[in-house]
């Protein structure tokens, strides 16, 4: 219990504007889930799985088309907060998105009950939530006008400048499989250009990954 009220704390800015009643209930309405590699966290408008705070591990957040096809919208890390996955709390939410776990992940989930009723009974909640859904729709935003306005070596050039900066490693754990899902593009122009960057002594390329070999050069595509 005393990890999962440290953990909202950090996470929310707007738990020193809670009164004693309503952290008690913010916490009493907020539960540890698990969920395996590869499933299967939220499905569009089929549920309303409530806020999630990501304790450790990865979700990827997608649109799916009528056909199966998905694009990756963005992904949420230790720390950050899913509003998505509660679509039915914010009206300003008008769009569906599903969202798996790319790892074994665990989450803080917080009723998607308790948090409309904070919402409407504190300007600071409610301020909050609409902030976040700005912030995830800017993201939205950003990876379509990749999508649609950028060439693709640029794309990629993006994307591993984002991995590494992320980790804080030049090395890339990911198969030309994945780097395609998460930039919304095919495998066969991930492995073109990816030869492309490693034959201009950009990468060097390894079974199930990518090494940065000259970040001034990864830079310069951007």
């Amino acid at each position: 219990m005393e990890e999962m009220t440290d953990a909202l704390r950090r996470a929310f800015p707007f738990w020193e504007h809670l009164s004693q009643a309503e952290k008690e209930r913010l916490v009493d309405h907020t539960r540890p889930l698990h969920y395996p590699k590869g499933g299967s966290v939220h499905r569009g408008d089929e549920d309303c799985v409530g806020i999630l705070l990501v304790k450790k591990g990865q979700l990827r957040v997608y649109m799916l088309s009528e056909d199966g096809r998905d694009v990756t919208l963005y992904r949420l890390f230790e720390g950050d907060v899913c509003i998505l996955s509660a679509s039915c709390v914010l009206e300003a939410i008008t769009f569906d998105v599903c969202i798996d776990a790319e790892e074994e992940t665990d989450v803080f989930q917080i009723s998607s009950q308790t948090f409309r009723a904070l919402s409407e009974q504190n300007i600071y909640v409610k301020c909050y939530g609409y902030q976040l859904t700005t912030t995830r729709f800017s993201d939205v935003m950003w990876t379509m006008q990749q999508i649609l306005f950028m060439r693709a070596d640029r794309r990629l050039a993006i994307f591993l400048w984002d991995e590494i900066s992320k980790s804080g490693s030049d090395e890339i754990h990911m198969t030309h499989e994945q780097i395609a899902r998460y930039m919304g593009s095919a495998r066969e122009v991930v492995s073109r250009l990816l030869k492309y960057f490693a034959s201009e002594g950009i990468v060097t390329l390894f079974r199930g990954g990518i090494r940065i070999v000259d970040k001034n050069k990864l830079r310069g595509l951007i």
